[in-house]
């Protein structure tokens, strides 16, 4: 074991940390575990008072610095997971403390450093600009800078949790994944695993828009990422520290990348075995887990995931829940070109066969042909999407896989739509049971008789399901249509006169 190796071990051990922390469960996760083939433990550091490990590191390097000099107070940089531990510490100890956070931060990690009586100060769009900006303060203040990971207490007081793995888990131990942002977590771990368990792999996890230490370990020196995504806004670091990367170097075995979708659908994996909500960055060591064992085929090796924080907005839970079935191979997205005629929506439907639909756009723009954008259950993965893409064009259908098409998902799902000039069509909307065949029911029932000019369908798991239609009336058919909605038996609205109608789509 090497000097630096040696001095990390008994910054390690001796660190103070549960003064504000806890002895956080290392929780068994069997659906997981039963779904990829391997043993999986999930270490609950969301369960922290402040809801991440971060408390760990900011107390023990508050405290350490208070035995050595004087401390007036504190200030940080941080992009809310760190401020709200050195928020916590400075109370603890009784000392004021200045929290410089990016205006990008989620307003539920700001309020909570300020119920911690932290004083925030929100500057710049990223954390490298309340960095920056931290830095001046420290003179003016005459208060104390805590770095968010990159000084030799707070990496040690990361490095507990490895502690806590090891007293926890003393038999077989295959994998630990964890995540990675400024490096500290990792470089702790890794430092104390090795040490105590050499035999363990150590994994880190990054976002695939925020891979500096995968980069650096690429360039074997710390680089500057000119980018960083802010999805997992709790691992959005331009630079991990240069004590994180020293230790990260030796003793990090590897990093792994992942994307949006595969942290949504890792948020949905926890939630399903703990009913808890992880942050984005909480989840990144079950998204890393899940791609090593898809990308290397392994089974029946024993493997923890380190959860690190669920300081998740509330608003934010929307996008996640619109990603995870892409993340979990488990929808296709499909731009598919019908006929333009009465019927064409019921035949593709019948296409599709038993298959669950997640979404239905179309809006009427060509006499010909009809583009629809359609989200399609699936249960095979990749091969699976594949197949039923192969199917559709058998059948006679042009079709454009748009399932990884990051502009389709974020944007054009919800722009499909436009003046259709159409001067005989009505609006309804409609309301159903929701269940398996539901919306082919639904255009079996409407038949052929009616042409559909817009549709739009979207399933968000409800008991109902919600659709609009237009549909072009031949002169004097006003009173059939009426019958046929009234046999229809579904609740419905006529929004032919509806102004947002009228203002976007007529």
């Amino acid at each position: 074991m090497s000097q630096l190796h040696d001095e990390y071990i008994k910054r390690i051990l001796s660190a103070r940390v549960y003064d504000v922390s806890e002895q956080t469960r290392l929780h068994a996760a069997p659906q997981l575990s039963a779904r990829i083939g391997n043993s999986v433990w999930l270490k609950r550091e969301d369960e922290q008072p402040i809801f991440s490990f971060k408390c760990r590191g900011a107390f023990n390097r508050i405290y350490q610095l208070m035995q050595q000099q004087s401390v007036a107070g504190v200030i940080c940089a941080s992009a809310g997971n760190h401020a709200q531990g050195v928020a916590l510490a400075a109370r603890k100890l009784n000392i004021p403390a200045v929290i410089v956070m990016p205006q990008t931060t989620p307003g539920i990690k700001v309020d909570a450093v300020r119920n911690l009586a932290g004083e925030v100060i929100l500057h710049g769009d990223d954390f490298a600009s309340a960095l920056t900006y931290a830095l001046t303060l420290v003179d003016d203040r005459g208060f104390a800078f805590i770095h968010p990971f990159d000084a030799p207490d707070t990496i040690a007081g990361q490095g507990t949790v490895g502690v806590e793995l090891c007293q926890q888990h003393p038999g077989a131990l295959d994998v630990v994944f964890l995540p990675v942002g400024g490096g500290g977590l990792a470089a702790g771990v890794s430092a104390y695993m090795k040490y105590l368990r050499p035999e363990v792999r150590i994994v880190g996890v990054e976002p695939v828009d925020a891979a500096s230490m995968h980069g650096a370990l690429q360039a074997d020196e710390r680089i500057t990422l000119e980018q960083v995504g802010l999805f997992a806004d709790g691992v959005a670091v331009a630079q991990v520290g240069k004590h994180c990367f020293e230790l990260c170097r030796e003793f990090l075995d590897e990093v792994v990348l992942v994307t949006v979708d595969e942290m949504s659908a890792a948020i949905k994996d926890i939630f399903n075995e703990t009913r808890t909500l992880t942050e984005p960055a909480g989840a990144l060591a079950v998204a890393g887990m899940k791609r090593y064992v898809k990308d290397r085929g392994v089974t029946g090796q024993n493997m923890i995931a380190i959860n690190s924080g669920a300081n998740i907005n509330f608003d934010r839970i929307r996008h996640v829940a619109e990603r995870v079935e892409i993340g979990e191979s488990r929808e296709a997205l499909l731009a598919v070109t019908i006929p333009e005629q009465p019927g064409s929506f019921l035949r593709f439907c019948n296409t599709l066969g038993r298959r669950g639909i997640t979404e239905f756009n179309y809006r009427y723009a060509d006499t010909e042909l009809a583009q629809v954008f359609a989200g399609v259950e699936l249960s095979g993965g990749a091969q699976e999407r594949r197949a039923l893409v192969d199917h559709l064009v058998q059948s006679g259908y042009a079709v454009l896989d748009m399932t990884h098409n990051d502009t389709a998902k974020l944007h054009l799902r919800h722009m499909i739509g436009g003046h259709a000039k159409l001067s005989s069509e009505k609006l309804y909307r409609f309301v159903f049971p929701e269940r398996p065949g539901a919306l082919l029911g639904f255009l079996k029932a409407m038949g052929e008789q009616w042409n559909i000019t817009l549709f739009h369908y979207r399933n968000h798991g409800a008991a109902y399901g919600r659709v609009l239609v237009g549909m072009t009336l031949p002169e004097g058919a006003e009173q059939q249509l009426a019958q046929f909605i009234n046999t229809l038996g579904f609740q419905s609205e006529d929004e032919s006169d509806n102004q947002a109608y009228s203002l976007f789509l007529r």
